[in-house]
């Protein structure tokens, strides 16, 4: 069968165009000679499972270990520990069945049959005192048990640990999951301390984390296409789709995947252009497909939400409970794991605002947003627009904003549904937002035109002349001469006459006009 972009589950060579995933993570087999437990861990469809399955075919086809990788996600429907284990036997029961040699099965688990006194434990050695070979285990979807069902988990391969060297246990067991197994807080009931988590699972030796793709293995991926079919991915589409995935490998296959089967419906002899990358990209935001959906899902959690509204904001996280929630986004794959700290990737920092501020762009009333107001032979008329903005917001900002979910940042996410109403359809807003830079960032382009556009809050007296100067410093960075600082005031008790300003002003030699609201 011809190969295609995967952008569902794991992938497989004889279907699939994909990196060697064996390539991405180095030193897994050394820790199993060592037999060793490890941890693998990475964001949602970033190649882990893809990962165990290369690994499992490859050392079992050497034939020195038995080695199964089974998803025990299941084992989450466990209403308490005990079941949740037999859940988990079941699972591997079942995968050995599939993957490995009937010499190698693991032993039957029979409807409504109880598993030994010592639960999962005892069922791993069972299995390992009369398997031919020493066992390799890889539990996938690990973080899908929650609290004492996965603290039960830890127990017992921590327990039955000591007995690997004389053949009573695996070998050597890899835990897969979302998240490295430190970072979890466990809880035995709502009102307890979470429990440190070292110590349920201290003998692990190391944690991996896969890593995104690099430049090389993106234009290695698309070549594989190329080879196949003839189609040419022009250079500055392949540089494209390295910038908006930023290596994540699902949003590599699925902006791939549109422009080959959807945008050009399967005609090989049309070559990938920068422009159907965009439009691709485009596109997976407006179908918000169910990777990004889970990612949209996780704004309502109060975690991820202090981070994102710090992103946004641009405020510093000095609070060390801001810790957890920063390692959880990390390892949601929400944000980068190097300073400076923000949305992974342009496409999550594109569509995460306009989720957020959904609601209000189609709420804005068609008589100040219609486009045929401020855009005039193709030109948009960024002036107006603003200064339409002005108004709208001192009518109804203080109502809008007092009912909405994410106040902290709700000033600028109001911006942005404004100008998303207007230049939808005909244009692109970039948005540039970190934590600890002070402000929010976008680039407005329409027809030609480029707008630079600077988001701050007014939280002291100097907030004007810093947002200056870092409005100065963005657009010398950018090849740009003019911007608009728009400076939103905090204090309430200010009067609006006092906060509305329109000012033409210059900083380092940059033509600045200021916008306060």
């Amino acid at each position: 069968m011809q190969k295609f972009f995967n952008t569902t589950g794991p992938c497989y060579p004889e279907r699939h165009y994909m990196v060697d995933p064996l390539k991405r993570l180095k030193g897994v087999e050394a820790l199993i000679d060592q037999g060793q437990y490890f941890v693998i861990h990475a964001p949602r469809q970033s190649g882990k499972t893809t990962f165990g399955l290369a690994l499992m075919d490859k050392l079992n086809a050497l034939g020195h270990y038995t080695v199964l990788i089974s998803s025990i996600q299941p084992a989450a429907q466990g209403r308490d520990p005990v079941q949740a284990m037999r859940i988990a036997a079941l699972c591997i029961d079942r995968d050995s069945r599939l993957y490995l040699p009937s010499a190698e099965w693991a032993p039957a688990v029979v409807r409504d049959q109880t598993l030994p006194d010592d639960g999962l434990r005892g069922y791993l050695q069972q299995w390992a005192l009369a398997n031919p070979k020493p066992i390799v285990l890889l539990l996938d979807e690990v973080d899908a048990l929650q609290d004492a069902n996965f603290l039960a988990l830890l127990y017992q391969l921590r327990t039955g640990f000591t007995g690997r060297n004389k053949g009573g246990f695996p070998h050597s067991v890899g835990l897969i999951g979302l998240r490295d197994v430190r970072d979890y807080k466990i809880r035995l009931r709502p009102d307890a301390q979470s429990l440190g988590t070292s110590s349920p699972f201290n003998v692990k030796a190391e944690s991996f984390f896969i890593d995104r793709l690099n430049l090389n293995d993106i234009a290695s991926l698309l070549q594989q296409h190329t080879d196949a079919t003839g189609q040419i991915f022009e250079p500055a589409a392949v540089a494209a789709i390295a910038d908006l995935s930023q290596g994540q490998p699902w949003l590599v296959n699925a902006l791939a995947y549109h422009i080959v089967n959807r945008l050009l419906d399967g005609d090989t002899t049309q070559p990938v252009t920068e422009a159907l990358v965009w439009q691709a990209k485009e596109a997976l935001i407006l179908r918000r497909d169910t990777h990004l959906d889970s990612l949209v899902d996780k704004l309502k959690e109060d975690r991820v939400r202090g981070i994102v509204n710090a992103i946004i904001e641009g405020t510093e996280l000095v609070d060390d409970r801001y810790n957890d929630a920063l390692s959880y986004c990390q390892d949601l794959g929400l944000v980068t794991r190097r300073a400076p700290i923000r949305f992974a990737n342009p496409i999550y920092q594109e569509i995460i605002p306009r989720v957020m501020s959904y609601g209000w762009q189609l709420s804005i009333p068609q008589d100040i947003a219609d486009p045929f107001w401020y855009i005039k032979g193709g030109r948009l008329d960024m002036d107006a627009l603003l200064q339409a903005f002005q108004k709208f917001y001192q009518r109804h900002s203080e109502a809008w904003l007092s009912r909405y979910d994410f106040r902290e940042v709700g000033r600028q996410l109001l911006l942005m549904a404004f100008l998303q109403r207007i230049v939808n359809g005909g244009g692109h807003i970039t948005r540039e937002m970190a934590i600890g830079n002070g402000r929010a960032d976008l680039v407005v382009e329409f027809g030609g035109q480029t707008f630079v556009l600077e988001l701050k809050l007014k939280y002291r007296s100097d907030s004007q002349q810093e947002g200056q100067q870092q409005l100065a410093r963005y657009l010398n960075r950018i090849g740009q001469n003019h911007g608009y600082l728009l400076l939103f005031e905090t204090d309430p008790a200010t009067a609006w006459e006092d906060r509305i300003q329109w000012q033409h002003l210059t900083q380092d030699g940059k033509a600045i006009t200021l916008v306060g609201m």
